[in-house]
């Protein structure tokens, strides 16, 4: 007879996404904070790939479309940092 092996412990998601979120370590606005990042990062590729053949006009779009991809990469690895002081403000 096999043995089974038990890779995750059983999860309980009856109140839904919260527990979701939870079991994957993203709260509603870190959800949201990736989401943001995702999104310039996709406006950041599309800039990429839409280069001028003109030289100068290539290295600045380039250029601006690098420095957009590394405000997406800052925002996704850091944006709960950052934006954490904001949403717990003390009245």
């Amino acid at each position: 007879m096999r043995k089974f092996i038990t890779l995750a412990k059983p999860q309980d998601l009856s109140s839904g996404f919260k527990d979701f979120f939870d079991t994957i370590g993203l709260t509603g606005g870190g959800l949201v904070t990736k989401g943001i990042a995702a999104v310039i990062a996709v406006i950041a590729v599309r800039m990429l790939l839409q280069l001028s053949n003109d030289p100068k006009g290539a290295l600045r779009k380039g250029s601006m479309a690098i420095g957009t991809l590394f405000v997406a990469v800052v925002l996704a690895l850091y944006g709960g940092t950052l934006f954490s002081t904001v949403t717990e403000a003390k009245g």
